[in-house]
């Protein structure tokens, strides 16, 4: 083996008819792994392993690139797909559109509105070699994950699918056409019937049979995409083609309509006529020609690993597809480092089996659907998969499955998900579902924002999944409508999470135990939540959903699991006190939950009448003085001579929550905590904004304002407020409030990663 090559190269200048060398590069990711192919299977890979450095440049893919077990290294000989140091890597799977005109075909310009037709672009996507532009499916809760549309981004931003109302915006269901009792016993309407609106709007529309809606047809948790059969502008009743919805339609949920070309009215939208042909885009700014314009094309995954180990990615971005961005299937010791994953129709990372795959240092955001979804380990042995998601920023994802497309995803046994950093998403932000999984040193923010009865960390409806921690969290200022949402959601009769040392700050309600079972909350800190702790015994009650869902779905999944035989009647002995309740007629009550030795300012526990007996709650700190060293700008680190500590709190090492610098993250965003404050002054109201840099390095950012009534957004418009901080330093600003009355909420918001929301809450004088 001596003498042969440990390193190859990759460019886009190369040639796969060179040697591979730095001067004499590979054109193709495939023409290197050919050639560690060969050399694995004639001298043997040499030790210390192979790497394929890839120069930078655009790599625009037509199909996956692949790996198969012959494509693996081995312990002592890793392969790895690393990008040159400080060179930008970027594998897309999309075609660059080069050349736009103005719209003159008469026939579109008079669908157009007036004030944008001499701004709107088009392109001929034939001339640009695209003839395939997907189509539009039926996406969200309870639907299959399917390759999207062709998307459009421009200068790494996507753009918006034409729509009504704009983009943010709903309208509401007024009514429908088929009346039917829900399952709870309310008046809603037949799917396959229609749903009807308010105003005359789309009667300016043209009969197109390619006009979507998207909406949250009955409850705040579950939405989905439609196509429209029908809008009949007299009775202004919209019918849906199958499967047509979720549920039910119920007067008030929130719906709009999109890939209405009438509608391209808006700087950033776009349409794409899949007859002619054609794409049309409104820029994004005053730009007369944008810059760097993709549409996706690529529906397989960017990268497919089937059954390979000792494999590595570093440094890559993999960008602008209808599909996945990594799929590893049954691999093992495969890392995936220090890479920018965006701008994908579907999911960033997604792991099915296998054991030891780590996801680290990564950036994950404008995916379509979700951050990483990770399945491993054997549930009936507890076998775990060991499989590792740490110090990734995940955020801005769910862009299109706004449901259940979380930044994280893990399924099965043994997973670890640690000091990652999450924020501005629809719904939840960890999902989990199985036994043995760890989530701790997380920080999550600004998620559940157009979603309600949602949690940031969530898992629901088996009595099985034993074993699981969330500990030294981060969860703050969480949004949620309706319902409004939890920090922590252990819902539908769930059991056995241990919830410790975590901080909650900010959010509607903290910690919620749905009826389940051996919980254990120790050691957290609440501060002003609503409450911090609710917990209910819906396990016992008699309604008809509730009783099918305990002694119907989860007696199945308890019974699955074999819980009277090993491993589980030795790993979790307290299940076997659930079965006698399966036998009798009153549900499963929520015993064995222990709520001790936790801080809370604010509202403490809500706890419904026939469970509170059940739950043990002892030695907390309510509304005590815990001696919290920075608490106006999120810092709640414990002094060390507390006195809570003195009476057995355990100080949390807030310091050590989030993303950490290291060999795969050599960089963080800044930690720069914002506070609001009301001020009243010469009979005019206003609030002052400050930012404090909690950081050890220099932070720049920016911070915007925005005040809403009971959740709607109230039309004032404030400046963008820029700071520079040194390390520890502060910076103010005053915001006048004018014309602004009753009682509103102030919340500050930023593009710039890092920078903590704050939120108040003020009641201004009519």
């Amino acid at each position: 083996m001596q003498g042969e090559p440990s390193e190859l190269f990759v460019a886009p200048h190369g040639n796969d008819a060179n040697e591979g060398s730095a001067r004499a590069p590979f054109a193709t990711l495939e023409r290197a792994r050919d050639q560690i192919r060969a050399l694995g299977t004639s001298a043997g890979l040499p030790e210390g392993g192979v790497t394929v450095w890839i120069r930078g440049g655009v790599y625009q893919r037509q199909r996956a690139f692949e790996l198969t077990e012959g494509d693996s290294g081995k312990g002592s000989s890793p392969i790895t797909y690393r990008a040159w140091p400080g060179e930008s890597v970027r594998i897309i799977g999309g075609v660059i559109i080069s050349r736009f005109s103005r719209v003159d075909d008469e026939s579109v310009l008079k669908r157009l509105k007036p004030s944008v037709r001499d701004r709107v672009l088009s392109a001929d996507l034939s001339e640009h070699g695209v003839t395939d532009c997907g189509t539009l499916t039926s996406r969200g809760f309870a639907r299959p994950v399917l390759p999207a549309h062709a998307e459009l981004f421009v200068d790494g931003e996507p753009m918006t699918l034409a729509q009504w109302p704009q983009s943010g915006e709903f309208l509401k269901i007024a009514g429908f056409d088929k009346p039917l009792k829900d399952e709870w016993g309310t008046t809603t309407g037949d799917l396959t019937g229609g749903f009807t609106y308010e105003g005359d709007y789309p009667l300016t529309w043209e009969p197109d049979d390619d006009i979507w809606v998207h909406g949250y047809w009955s409850y705040d948790w579950a939405n989905s995409y439609e196509r429209v059969r029908h809008i009949d502008p007299r009775t202004r009743t919209v019918t849906t083609h199958p499967p047509h919805g979720n549920y039910s339609y119920r007067v008030g949920q929130r719906f709009y309509f999109l890939n209405v070309l009438e509608e391209l009215d808006a700087p950033g939208e776009y349409y794409v006529d899949r007859r002619r042909g054609r794409l049309y885009l409104l820029p994004p700014d005053e730009q007369e020609v944008p810059r760097d314009v993709i549409l996706s094309i690529l529906e397989a995954p960017l990268v497919a690993l089937q059954r390979v180990s000792h494999v590595s990615f570093d440094g890559l971005t993999l960008e602008c597809s209808r599909g996945d961005g990594i799929v590893a299937t049954e691999c093992e010791h495969v890392s995936v480092k220090s890479c920018t994953i965006k701008n994908l129709g579907n999911r960033g990372i997604v792991i099915r089996g296998g054991k030891n795959v780590a996801v680290a240092g990564c950036t994950v955001f404008n995916n379509g659907d979700g951050g990483f979804d990770i399945e491993g380990g054997d549930r009936q042995t507890l076998e775990p998969a060991d499989h590792v998601v740490a110090n990734n920023h995940i955020h801005h994802i769910a862009r299109w499955s706004r449901c259940y497309q979380t930044a994280i995803n893990v399924h099965g046994v043994g997973h670890l998900i640690t000091h990652n950093l999450i924020h501005n998403l629809p719904h939840c932000a960890i999902l989990f579902w199985g036994n043995e999984i760890t989530v701790e040193n997380n920080e999550i923010y600004s998620v559940c924002l157009e979603t309600g009865d949602a949690g940031a960390i969530y898992t629901g409806r088996d009595y099985t999944f034993r074993g699981n921690v969330i500990r030294r969290n981060f969860i703050h200022h969480t949004g949620g409508v309706g319902m409004g949402s939890m920090a922590v959601y252990m819902d539908d009769c769930v059991s056995g999470t241990s919830i410790c040392e975590n901080i909650f700050w900010d959010v509607t309600r903290a910690v919620f135990l749905g009826g389940g079972r051996d919980f254990e909350v120790r050691n957290n800190v609440f501060v002003d939540c609503h409450p911090a702790i609710e917990l209910d015994s819906r396990g016992t009650s008699d309604h008809p959903v509730w009783r099918r869902m305990v002694m119907g779905y989860m007696k199945e999944q308890y019974e699955k699991m074999r819980p009277s035989e090993p491993p589980y009647r030795v790993r979790y002995p307290e299940l076997a006190a659930i079965e006698p309740y399966f036998s009798g007629t009153n549900g499963v009550p929520p015993e064995g939950n222990v709520i001790t030795h936790n801080v809370c300012l604010g509202e403490w526990v809500r706890i419904d009448e026939s469970a509170a007996p059940l739950v043990e709650i002892r030695d907390n700190f309510v509304d005590a003085e815990p001696s919290f060293c920075d608490p106006a700008y999120g810092v709640f680190a414990v002094e060390p001579n507390s006195p809570v500590v003195q009476a057995g709190f355990a100080p949390i090492p807030v310091e050590e929550i989030g993303l950490v610098r290291n060999e795969v993250r050599t960089s963080i965003p800044p930690r720069v905590g914002t506070r609001l404050e009301h001020v009243h002054r010469e009979n005019r109201n206003g609030v002052l904004v400050s930012a404090k840099n909690l950081g050890d390095s220099p932070a720049e950012g920016s911070l915007r304002l925005r005040v809403c009534r009971v959740g709607v957004p109230v039309p004032l418009a404030f400046p963008e407020w820029k700071f520079t901080l040194l390390p520890g330093e502060t910076a103010s600003s005053e915001f006048p409030l004018d014309g602004v009355d009753g009682s509103v909420t102030v919340e500050t918001y930023s593009k710039v990663p890092g920078v903590r929301p704050s939120r108040l809450t003020i009641a201004l004088d009519a």
